[in-house]
């Protein structure tokens, strides 16, 4: 199964290094393929470095696409996170 969803990263700082990591850490706990992609970047969101390398800054729509058997919860639990700016104070 394969869900897709675009999602509007709204945290000031971005996918910084302490959002990529949430977000990596997050992508671990599901069997889905998590793969985030912005204009012609793509990266898998079990990869820190990956995640920041596409430069996801707020306001930046970045599209989710998880593929695998318990993809549509890994999809709630990562927009959830989105949503939520990373769960950081601003």
């Amino acid at each position: 199964m394969i869900v897709e969803k675009q999602l509007t990263i709204v945290n000031k700082l971005g996918l910084h290094a302490r959002a990529a990591t949430q977000l990596a850490k997050l992508a671990n706990q599901f069997e889905a393929t998590i793969t985030m992609h912005q204009e012609d970047k793509e990266a898998f969101a079990n990869s820190v470095l990956a995640l920041m390398m596409l430069e996801s800054s707020q306001g930046k729509e970045v599209l989710v696409r998880c593929d695998g058997g318990d993809a549509e919860k890994a999809m709630q639990a990562i927009e959830n996170l989105i949503v939520n700016k990373f769960n950081e104070d601003e």
